[in-house]
């Protein structure tokens, strides 16, 4: 398989057989990387990456796909809804008592879902066109997606930073599949549908989103529940509300998610009673309870300390509830010096509660 005519073909076959496993869509774009790499280097030089060692650790591996996979020449990127139609992610945010975790995590692990298909669809390729080099990367390897996203055609950087699409939002996990096979390429994304809307950065909660595509992570609550190891910073915890596990309000009011799609597979409806639980009760979780209801979820990105430390200050964020002083007080008995630390704040804001509750 060596003419152009082979590989439109194969191309056409690719899209195909992608979306014939789930995916939403699939495009095809050379390695060309723009000034991305320039601008991740100037985001780290600026610390807004936090502690996220590995991000900095491996920058020179982002400057050229090629070093994931030698000889390679073209990515196949495709992305995969999420959004469930049976979640209410707003509702949940409006009930304090309840505690809100990520759409994403709240099903299997993308991860794994991705990379499987992946693997797959490069199986149907060698077997109808012969051997050939392939890598899947799904948000693991030091490799810019959402780049090369952009590149493929899929959509344009959302002021948020994600990836936006004008038929389905951003509701949408990204893959790649490098490949050394030289595939006919998309038209690039080469404008821009955000307008003058900036939705997304009036709305976040801790004003992480300094300006249109410009992310300090280190106020991002998605990073602080799940990157950050250690003490989250008092001035962010009463803005976290009842997130336990990342946030999603730039998506949630983001004009373009009205034209979110619903996902083909059932992988990311909510299971193990991750949505819509109270915050005591994902409290009350042992070790063993979490370890067995995150089973093959993306919550496992944090471990049980984290888990507690963070339900720790959704609880201190509730409403006024002595059931809720009870079991942080029972908890800091036994727990971990970070998450009695939080305990400890947790219980200074529902007695100041208390004490505003009873004066008025």
């Amino acid at each position: 398989m060596n003419s152009e005519a082979d590989h439109g073909r194969l191309r056409d076959d690719i899209k195909r057989w992608c979306a014939d496993v789930g995916f939403a869509q699939t495009h095809i774009s050379d390695l060309t990387l723009g000034d991305h790499p320039a601008r991740l280097r100037a985001w780290l030089a600026a610390g807004m990456h936090g502690e996220m060692a590995y991000l900095k650790d491996r920058v020179a591996l982002r400057d050229d796909p090629r070093t994931l996979l030698p000889g390679a020449t073209r990515a196949i990127v495709v992305t995969m809804n999420y959004l469930a139609p049976a979640t209410d992610p707003l509702r949940v945010l409006a009930e304090p008592a309840l505690g809100y975790g990520s759409r994403y995590a709240l099903g299997r692990d993308y991860h794994k879902v991705l990379r499987r298909r992946l693997a797959r669809i490069a199986a149907r390729i060698n077997a109808a066109a012969g051997p050939a080099g392939f890598r899947a990367c799904v948000d693991s390897a030091p490799l810019l997606e959402k780049a090369l996203a952009e590149r493929a055609g899929i959509g344009w950087f959302g002021k948020h930073t994600l990836i936006m699409n004008r038929r389905s939002g951003s509701w949408f996990f990204l893959g790649v599949l490098l490949t050394d096979i030289p595939l006919p390429t998309d038209e690039p994304q080469q404008i821009e549908h955000c307008g003058s809307c900036q939705a997304c950065i009036d709305v976040c909660p801790t004003g992480a989103i300094t300006g249109p595509r410009q992310l300090d992570a280190r106020r991002c609550i998605s990073y602080l529940t799940i990157e950050l190891r250690g003490t989250i910073p008092h001035e962010l915890r009463a803005a976290i509300g009842n997130r336990v596990f990342g946030c999603d309000d730039c998506q949630l009011f983001c004009p373009w998610n009205r034209y979110a799609q619903l996902p083909a597979l059932a992988d990311f409806a909510p299971r193990n009673d991750l949505a819509g639980a109270t915050l005591l009760q994902l409290f009350a979780w042992t070790e063993a309870q979490f370890d067995e209801r995150t089973r093959g979820s993306a919550i496992r990105r944090i471990n049980y300390e984290q888990w507690q430390r963070n339900v720790a200050v959704a609880l201190g964020n509730a409403p006024y509830d002595h059931a809720i002083i009870e079991a942080l007080t029972a908890r800091s008995a036994t727990a971990s010096t970070l998450v009695k630390e939080h305990c400890s704040w947790a219980i200074a804001q529902q007695m100041q509660r208390a004490g505003t509750s009873r004066s008025s």
